[in-house]
C-alpha cells in the first residue's frame, strides 16, 4: 500500500465483513483494546474492528475484502507478543485466529502432525501425551503455533531441537490478495522447488497469514535432570557451555541470564540468588546417561569457576528452577 487507509475505505471494508461474519465482527472498544495491546512495553494502538475467523476460507475472504479496500490486516493469535506485532498503528482489521485450534492429524509412526494455527504448544503436547511424542519449542509463554512460526520463535530447548525454523515441515498460507498456497510437505528429505516454507517463517505476518502447519515431533526422553549454576562473569559461563557442547553431553535446555537480569529476577520472584551470570541447564537421555552427563557438566562448571551450583533432585525442584527463569518474561506492572 502506498497510502494510509481512509475512513471511507475502512467503513466499506467493515460493512462488507459484517455481511459475512455477523456477530463475529467486533467493533466494541474493549475488543479493539484487547487486540491492540500485547505484552510489549510499546503503547497500545487499536484496530478499527476485529474479525473472529474459523477456517482458512474465511481468512481468505477477509484478506480479499481488505485488499480490495486497501485496509491493513493484523493477524492475532494469543496476544502474547512482546515486540508489537499485533499493534495496529494505522488502524485496520485485527484478524483473530484463536478459534482455529483443531489438531488435524497426528502421524505417530512418522513423528509429525498437522494443526491449525490457533493451536497452542501446551494444547498440542497434552494431546500427544498418550503417543509418547512431544513438540519441543518451549517459550515459557502461552502462544499459538501459527504465531510462533510467524515470529520464528525459539525457547529453552533450542540448543537441542532448534527453533521453529527447523521444526516446521510445511504451511498453508493465505496471501494478501486472498490466494491460498501450500508450501513444503511431510517428506524429511527433499530439495525440490523453492523453499517457500522458510520464507514465511519469521515473516512476522507481513507476507501472508499462516493458517495450518505441519510440524516435526520427537520422542519423550526416558530421564531428565536440571541444575542452576552461577559464575563470576559472562566469559566463565559461556566457556563452560562451549566445553559442554564440545563434550557431546545430552544438553536439552540451556539459558543464560546476566547480572542485571538476575537482579531483576530476585526482585520479581522474591529469590536470593547470586546477582551474577547464571546458567539454567537440563540434561536428558537414558537413565544411565543423564546422571553421568549432569555430573560431568558440574565438573566443567567447577573448573570454570562456578560460585554456586544447585542441582534439582526431583521434578518439583526442577519445575521451581525453571519457573524462576520463565518468570523473567513477566512484564513489569504498569
Amino acid at each position: 500500500m502506498n497510502d494510509l487507509p481512509t475512513p471511507s475505505r475502512v467503513a466499506a471494508a467493515i460493512e462488507a465483513l459484517a455481511r459475512l461474519f455477523g456477530d463475529r465482527l467486533l467493533t466494541s472498544r474493549p475488543a479493539r483494546e484487547q487486540h491492540g495491546s500485547g505484552e510489549s512495553w510499546l503503547p497500545a494502538t487499536m484496530p478499527d474492528a476485529v474479525v473472529m475467523a474459523q477456517t482458512t476460507e474465511e481468512v481468505a475472504a477477509v484478506l480479499r475484502i481488505c485488499s480490495q479496500h486497501s485496509v491493513p490486516v493484523i493477524p492475532f493469535g494469543a496476544g502474547s507478543s512482546i515486540e508489537g506485532q499485533i499493534h495496529a498503528p494505522h488502524g485496520g482489521i485485527s484478524l483473530d485466529l484463536s478459534a482455529m485450534n483443531r489438531i488435524l492429524s497426528v502421524a505417530a509412526d512418522d513423528m509429525d502432525c498437522t494443526v491449525q494455527c490457533g493451536v497452542t504448544r501446551q494444547q498440542l503436547n497434552e494431546d500427544l501425551r498418550a503417543t509418547g511424542l512431544f513438540f519441543p519449542v518451549d517459550l515459557g509463554a502461552y502462544a499459538t503455533l501459527g504465531g510462533m512460526a510467524a515470529t520464528r520463535a525459539s525457547g529453552t530447548t533450542t540448543v537441542r531441537y532448534g527453533s521453529m525454523r527447523e521444526l516446521v515441515l510445511g504451511l498453508t498460507v493465505v496471501l494478501p490478495d486472498g490466494q491460498t498456497i501450500r508450501t513444503g510437505g511431510r517428506a524429511r528429505k527433499s530439495s525440490a522447488g523453492y523453499d517457500l516454507t522458510h520464507l514465511f517463517i519469521g515473516s512476522e505476518g507481513t507476507l501472508g497469514v499462516i493458517t495450518e502447519l505441519t510440524l516435526r515431533l520427537f520422542g519423550q526422553p526416558a530421564a531428565r535432570q536440571s541444575l542452576m549454576c552461577s559464575f563470576p562473569d559472562l566469559e566463565a559461563a559461556t566457556q563452560t557451555v562451549v566445553a559442554a557442547l564440545q563434550c557431546g553431553l545430552g544438553l536439552n535446555r540451556i539459558e543464560l541470564a546476566d547480572a542485571l537480569q538476575m537482579t531483576a529476577i530476585n526482585r520479581y520472584s522474591k529469590t536470593d540468588l547470586p546477582e551474577s551470570p547464571t546458567l539454567w541447564v537440563e540434561v536428558t537421555g537414558s537413565d544411565v546417561a543423564v546422571p553421568h552427563d549432569l555430573g560431568l557438566f558440574e565438573d566443567l562448571a567447577r573448573d570454570g569457576g562456578a560460585i554456586r551450583i544447585e542441582r534439582a533432585e526431583d521434578t518439583d525442584a526442577a519445575n521451581r528452577i525453571w519457573r524462576i527463569r520463565h518468570d523473567a518474561l513477566s512484564p513489569p506492572a504498569r
